[in-house]
């Protein structure tokens, strides 16, 4: 790379109607420092947001849309008065140091568990056990053969999202990030392993990606003009039974098309974590990011695994306009001044990445800047 393609990442992004200071996202990580029955975000929330503020774009982490879409400890939601009142402090926080954040809806679907629900089964898609592990206040179990939806039970979830929009919006967040990824309630939707409704949400890619555009109709009004994000891992092989099959290029197409019909801000694509040989989605190996700018028209967000110098070669090949980093901005509140200085990055401790305190979440210091 040239000079000029080795600073890539500080070169500023128009999204939308806000301007971007530079291209380093930060992404959404689960932290679980919402220590309290109410699942509020607390003091600690805004102290850690707030260090973080330089980034281009924060997305935050999980937040549940509902009570019935939590399905791992101690994440915070959007779905009461108190909850919106707390996060008002956090939006508040990061715009006093000129940052830009938008919250990551969530529901988790039928990989929640019984424990989460007073003994009540959770609610998927069909009646089909997922197969993965459910994190819940007493540990990993085993998930459960859920409820399927109703339609009306459809309809009340995309509601859900609406009201979590709504709610959104008066905590003063600059837009949204839809979670659509890994094994949670979309991608259930999405994969015919755990749907095999045989009424308008299941079946053909169109029935089984319905809910998907339902919910995004609803954010979009309330958060209209590229406001609105989507994050999928289209090459996640996760260790139930959702994951790529043979469907899943074909399924994909149809996905980036139909969103380009849509005015949203970015999709975030998340790479994949092994290779993509001998698995059905083969031909994505070589030409992974590809795929994804030759279909979708709009702002791509690529994620996992980059760093200073692959991020920048990902925008200079034209493959991704944006970089979100996740595990960096853990131990590096100051990771934009870090990569501005050539600075070494401190290294997390994995032991607090989903629990503690201030510890492993707010007390990782500042660089010391170059004289």
């Amino acid at each position: 790379m040239n000079q000029e393609d080795k600073k890539k990442l500080f070169t500023p992004f128009q999204l939308g109607g806000i301007l971007l200071p530079n291209r380093i996202i930060m992404a959404s990580m689960t932290r679980g420092r919402a220590t309290n029955a109410a699942l509020v975000p607390t003091d600690l929330h805004t102290a850690y947001y707030a260090q973080r503020a330089s980034a281009g774009l924060i997305l935050s982490e999980s937040v549940w849309v509902s009570k019935n879409a939590i399905g791992f400890p101690n994440l915070p939601g959007i779905f009461t008065t108190e909850q919106t009142e707390a996060w008002k402090k956090v939006t508040n926080a990061v715009h006093q140091e000129n940052g830009r954040i938008f919250l990551q809806l969530a529901h988790i679907g039928a990989v929640s568990h019984p424990d989460y629900f007073n003994g009540e089964l959770p609610l998927g898609p069909s009646a089909i056990n997922p197969q993965e592990k459910s994190f819940t206040p007493e540990g990993f179990k085993d998930t459960v053969t859920p409820r399927a939806y109703t339609i009306e039970q459809i309809r009340e979830t995309i509601e859900d999202y609406h009201r979590a929009a709504i709610n959104a919006k008066a905590a003063g967040f600059d837009g949204l990030e839809l979670h659509a990824q890994l094994f949670t309630l979309i991608p259930q939707f999405l994969s015919t392993a755990t749907n095999q409704r045989t009424d308008e949400y299941g079946g053909s890619i169109t029935n089984r990606s319905r809910i998907l555009f339902e919910i995004l109709d609803v954010l979009i009004k309330v958060f209209p003009g590229k406001k609105v994000a989507v994050k999928f891992t289209p090459a996640a092989f996760n260790p139930g039974i959702i994951r790529p099959d043979e469907n899943t290029i074909a399924d994909y197409e149809y996905l980036l098309h139909k969103l380009n019909e849509y005015d949203i801000a970015f999709l975030e694509i998340v790479g994949p974590a092994v290779t993509l040989a001998d698995t059905p989605v083969a031909s994505w190996d070589d030409q992974y990011y590809s795929f994804f700018r030759n279909n979708y028209k709009g702002v791509i967000v690529a994620n996992l695994g980059f760093n200073y110098d692959s991020g920048n070669k990902i925008i200079a090949e034209g493959l991704a306009d944006l970089v979100s980093f996740a595990t960096p901005f853990i131990a590096n509140p100051d990771l934009v001044n870090r990569f501005a200085h050539a600075l070494p990055l401190a290294v997390a401790d994995q032991t607090t990445y989903y629990m503690g305190g201030e510890k492993g979440f707010t007390d990782y210091p500042k660089a010391t800047d170059p004289k």
